[in-house]
């Protein structure tokens, strides 16, 4: 193995790890405050979507024989879907169904809810999934393209998840609920997997490589982008986030004063009753 291939596979390793572990803080975020408030359904149920798109995408260029050399008919080089890509995406998809599950369990707000847009295009989508399969049994398709499909699919959803959330900040002048480890470390793994990618169409000599697996870079790029926008946001919206924070610690002390001397108070006049009738 040359050292070219050993740095791709240390890169895309990094970028799994890296990637997988921005999921936890937010995992974490929810179960410690037992509420989901703040996030978008949209967003959560988009990023369920993708990662089972891309899941499925990813195990069936790694594994299956009748795709790989439906791939191989269209490009001169086997496609570059590496083993950590289909670990990286299974993991993705198990973690967002556990934030979907917790979504489902904590506390929301009464308007928190998926949009009638993010339904119908779900429900879309799958249609347009069973289309395409009845389209391979009747002839005229290949399966190679039902996965091309998925991969499409998967940019549009990674592009429109982020729309809502980021909306969402904007609308409230906050990204409180919102854990900026998982930002921070989703974009450190976004860039690395674009690196992985190109260093492994430069060591293939095959740069159509990146056209077959056009759904790992426009992944990597996409989330770059939004991330950055997040962060921003984030940064722009920190003296508001502490403000209110200190806002709420001093009414939060000047009630814990009030019933201290409510109860003070009580006493005295329990103490003046007991000392009137005794």
């Amino acid at each position: 193995m040359s050292l070219w291939n050993i740095t791709s596979d240390i890169i895309g390793w990094s970028y799994f790890i890296i990637w997988s572990i921005s999921f936890y803080p937010q995992i974490s975020l929810n179960y410690k405050r037992q509420s989901v408030r703040g996030l978008s359904i949209d967003y959560l149920l988009y990023n369920l979507l993708g990662f089972f798109c891309y899941s499925i995408y990813n195990i069936a260029f790694y594994y299956n024989n009748e795709i790989r050399d439906e791939y191989k008919q269209r490009h001169p080089h086997s496609n570059l879907v590496r083993f950590n890509d289909v670990i990286f995406s299974v993991h993705g998809f198990i973690l967002s169904a556990i934030i979907v599950l917790q979504m489902s369990v904590y506390k929301k707000y009464d308007n928190q809810h998926i949009s009638s847009f993010a339904a119908s295009f779900i429900w879309l989508t799958c249609l347009g999934g069973m289309l395409v399969i009845s389209a391979i049994y009747y002839g005229g398709v290949v399966w190679i393209d039902f996965m091309y499909y998925l991969s499409s699919l998967t940019l549009v959803v990674y592009f429109i998840k982020y729309v809502p959330q980021i909306w969402l900040n904007g609308k409230r002048k906050s990204t409180r609920g919102l854990s900026v480890e998982y930002i921070v470390w989703e974009l450190i793994g976004g860039t690395l997997s674009i690196v992985q990618l190109l260093l492994d169409a430069y060591i293939k000599q095959d740069w159509t490589g990146i056209e077959g697996d056009n759904v790992k870079l426009g992944i990597g790029i996409i989330v770059v982008c939004c991330d950055i926008t997040v962060l921003i946001q984030h940064y722009i919206y920190r003296p508001r986030i502490l403000f209110d924070y200190d806002i709420y610690q001093n009414q939060e002390e000047q009630r814990l004063l009030d019933e201290s001397m409510f109860n003070t108070d009580d006493e005295a006049s329990m103490f003046n009753y007991g000392s009137v009738h005794s």
